[in-house]
């Protein structure tokens, strides 16, 4: 009889020290897998394309700006630059401006206005003179100009030291060398620069003399010209002030032409 209590005392602390076991296994914390530092391939790709976009668009931006300070800077400076132009073909300039010109400014093939004016096709330009200076009639800036640009000479081309003169489709050549400038002040006050030329050695039917005005101080490819040329000395052709043949480049139409005028 003992000896079963005692094996039950046994039984039952065995049965208590088990049950003491499992308890403590609950408590104990659970191991959780370790938190990548890497994202998933989805995340990865969406902070890909996040950076991507942002990147691009920040850049996109900034270009665009830098463009824009780009375009403004320049077009300030064009628009200086147009001042300038503006003051020195009204004839506003300082004589330290002025800088000696080669004859390669004016090279290229030239032809006369004249033929246009006689014809009618300037009349739009003159129309507008008149509207907008007010200081002439039609009629009166059409006599004007009938006597500017009246000229035989109706084609002429520049190249190298050499300057061909057309008259009636007739070419003569001479060479030419640079004798300086003059500048002429006019009874408006405003001023200009005629660039002389002399001719070298002899040639038959070309003027000794030839002085260009182009409302240019400095080196500079002209766009249009006045002439003034002859076997008179220079001091003699510079007080020629009321005929100056006008010349523009032989590849424009007479329509051109006028809008190179009218754009002036």
């Amino acid at each position: 009889m003992k000896q079963k209590l005692i094996q039950s005392i046994a039984v039952l602390c065995l049965l208590g020290a088990m049950l003491t076991g499992c308890q403590d296994n609950e408590k104990a914390p659970i191991k959780e897998a370790p938190v990548s530092s890497e994202p998933v391939e989805g995340n990865l790709q969406n902070e890909h394309n996040h950076d991507h976009e942002h990147g691009h668009a920040h850049e996109h931006d900034h270009n665009h700006n830098h463009d824009n300070h780009a375009h403004d800077h320049s077009h300030a400076n064009h628009h200086h630059g147009d001042e300038k132009q503006k003051e020195i073909y009204a004839g506003i300039f300082e004589d330290s401006e002025i800088k000696d010109r080669a004859l390669s400014d004016w090279g290229g093939d030239w032809q006369s206005v004249y033929p246009y004016l006689l014809d009618g096709s300037l009349d739009e330009v003159l129309h507008n003179k008149a509207e907008t200076k007010k200081d002439k009639t039609f009629e009166e800036y059409k006599a004007y100009y009938s006597t500017g640009y009246k000229t035989d000479i109706e084609r002429i081309v520049i190249q190298d030291s050499k300057i061909t003169f057309y008259q009636n489709g007739e070419g003569k050549t001479g060479e030419y060398e640079y004798h300086g400038y003059e500048i002429l002040t006019y009874e408006s006050g405003k001023r200009g620069v005629r660039f002389l030329f002399d001719l070298v050695g002899e040639a038959d039917g070309v003027p000794a003399h030839v002085q260009f005005s182009d409302h240019s101080i400095y080196p500079t490819k002209a766009d249009h010209y006045h002439i003034y040329f002859g076997d008179e000395d220079h001091d003699t052709l510079l007080k020629e002030l009321e005929n100056w043949p006008t010349y523009y480049p032989s590849s424009l139409s007479g329509e051109e032409i006028v809008d190179e005028m009218n754009a002036h």
